[in-house]
């Protein structure tokens, strides 16, 4: 006796469906987590005041490029790594030499650029010496003597022969130590951005079978 199945419809071709299916439904998922966290990321970086360029540096990725997997994951980072994580960690800093930190005051301007100015910078810059003067209350200070302010409230080298018009400005302080603030909790939005993958494999999953 010969028994003979024939199944129908075919169960390795719905087999081979779903699984497409699923791989689709994950790739899709961790593409839109990852764009839902940089986003999200993105957004507490403006709202705590730290400028739309800084946001830009976070960035998303979704592997493997360019094909769906089961194994689909997304990478979300910053191209500005220390700053994000300072504001991430609020973390205790002191100078690279153990000694002070130099925190420039409005008079110390910019450097060229317009990036953060050193007092070795703003030597250079002025051609000016800078004195310290101790505190022993309070941050202590580098001043600059007989400099005259400019309209913009930066030190700038007096050309008076009487002296009309020269102070002694404060340049920069100087501390051993500063704490800087924690501004974000990007641990937070990664974990609810994770804890919907799930959910949202399902929904793509049942979204893309049905539609």
């Amino acid at each position: 006796m010969k028994l003979k199945i024939d199944v129908t419809p075919d169960l390795v071709a719905m087999m081979r469906a779903e699984v497409a299916a699923g791989q689709k439904a994950v790739s899709a998922t961790m593409a839109q987590a990852g764009a839902s966290l940089k986003s999200a990321w993105r957004g507490q970086i403006t709202g705590a005041g730290l400028g739309q360029r800084l946001a830009n540096t976070i960035r998303s990725q979704t592997y493997p490029k360019g094909r769906n997997s089961l194994d689909a994951a997304a990478l979300v980072w910053s191209n500005a790594p220390a700053i994000i994580g300072a504001h991430d960690t609020g973390p205790l800093i002191r100078s690279d030499s153990g000694f002070w930190l130099a925190i420039p005051l409005p008079a110390a301007g910019k450097a060229m650029g317009g990036k953060r100015i050193t007092p070795g910078m703003w030597e250079q810059k002025t051609g000016l010496r800078l004195r310290f003067v101790y505190r022993s209350r309070g941050p202590s200070l580098l001043v600059a003597e007989a400099v005259r302010l400019n309209t913009r409230g930066q030190g700038v080298v007096s050309r008076s022969k009487t002296g009309k018009g020269q102070v002694t400005a404060p340049i920069f302080l100087l501390v051993r130590q500063v704490k800087l603030p924690k501004r974000l909790d990007l641990a937070r939005d990664a974990d609810q951005a994770r804890a919907r993958v799930p959910e949202m494999i399902v929904e793509n999953w049942v979204e893309d079978r049905l539609g």
